[in-house]
């Protein structure tokens, strides 16, 4: 077993920290919580809320989904902070997925133009890939995260046993998560602990979680305090995977694909789209795609010669872009990134079935 520290320190843009702290179970976290005073607000959704045996005095209770992902639910939290006589040196607390920590941290930036926050993750996907970084917001006239800041949580809350409610989609939606932070990482030992641990890791088991949770988010960790708002490029390789992720799971026709499995395709496609350009060794593309086929993730799936256009006009609204040219982050080798356009001729070579490489 791989003996930890049961806190981390994120060290952010000012100087500001996030504190994130691992604790055993339910009671802990109650206990933890308890702490923040009883003018604290909870903000949950109705499924996170269930977690509670009697939920706290102030509390807010949003419908789940990324459709309460809005500007109405930030109004809802704001207004329910000035009822509650919430003042600036009081804390608003997101218990939830990724949905209720991103609307909680932004309402908490805004209101009395800055209040204390407190995040509490409840998904795998969010313990991950959302708490740590400070970034917030919600979605606007039809883009995803159109409005938000950047405000780091003074505390993150890290409970293992919270996901023991995942039903397994969501589970592996997290996962993949995991598995693209130990392509990233400057070293193997995630890479590792992935390989030996997998039955441990597919069955929950708490201490193991506590290991994995721990040694993914070191690795996001050296990326955001690298370049914590995102001005340097560095943070940008977190990205590995999702500009082809993202154009498969954001088109109707491949809806079928979750985040997380979007980004377990996308990585693939970056390794060997980083091989076809001379960038990637063979060996460390082999070992990449091993670990996502090793955890069962569906790899090897090919989009059809008539979604191609859908496919790449969707590659082409990707965010990451210098000069108005997407910018892919492929890999070099353990923990070497770069971030590159990738011709379409490689991209079809990567996602068509039978692609026409003449």
């Amino acid at each position: 077993m791989i003996l930890m520290n049961d806190q981390m320190t994120v060290t952010l843009s000012g100087g500001k920290n996030t504190n994130v702290l691992y604790l055993d179970d339910l009671n802990e976290l109650a206990t933890k919580l308890g702490t923040y005073g009883n003018r604290a607000l909870l903000v949950a959704d109705s499924n996170t809320a269930n977690l509670f045996k009697r939920l706290p005095q102030n509390n807010i209770i949003l419908e789940p989904g990324e459709g309460s992902k809005n500007l109405g639910s930030i109004e809802k939290i704001l207004r329910t902070a000035v009822s509650v006589g919430l003042g600036r040196d009081d804390y608003i607390i997101g218990f939830g997925g990724g949905v209720i920590c991103d609307l909680a941290a932004f309402a908490a930036s805004i209101y009395m133009r800055g209040c204390n926050l407190v995040l509490v993750p409840t998904s795998l996907l969010c313990m991950v890939d959302a708490t740590i970084g400070g970034k917030t917001g919600f979605d606007f006239m039809g883009g995803k995260n159109l409005v938000g800041s950047f405000y780091p949580a003074q505390d993150v809350l890290i409970c293992p046993q919270t996901l023991k409610s995942l039903n397994e989609r969501e589970y592996h939606n997290g996962l993949a998560e995991v598995l693209k932070h130990a392509i990233l990482s400057e070293d193997e030992i995630l890479y590792k602990f992935l390989l030996s641990r997998k039955s441990q890791i597919l069955e929950r088991e708490p201490k193991t979680l506590l290991n994995l949770l721990q040694l993914s988010l070191q690795v996001k960790k050296i990326f955001i305090e690298k370049d914590p708002e995102e001005k340097k490029g560095i943070r940008q390789a977190l990205n590995l995977g999702h500009t082809f992720g993202h154009a498969l799971e954001s088109s109707g026709r491949f809806s079928r694909f979750s985040h997380g499995e979007g980004v377990a395709w996308g990585c693939c496609c970056a390794l060997e789209a980083g091989y076809l350009m001379g960038l990637t060794p063979k060996e460390y593309m082999e070992s990449g795609i091993k670990l996502f086929s090793f955890y069962k993730y569906d790899i090897e799936y090919r989009i059809g010669r008539g979604e191609w256009l859908d496919f790449i006009n969707y590659i082409s609204k990707d965010k990451k872009k210098v000069d108005g040219v997407v910018q892919f982050v492929l890999m070099k080798g353990q923990g070497n990134y770069v971030l590159t356009p990738v011709p379409n001729d490689i991209v079809m070579r990567c996602v068509l079935s039978n692609p026409n490489t003449k």
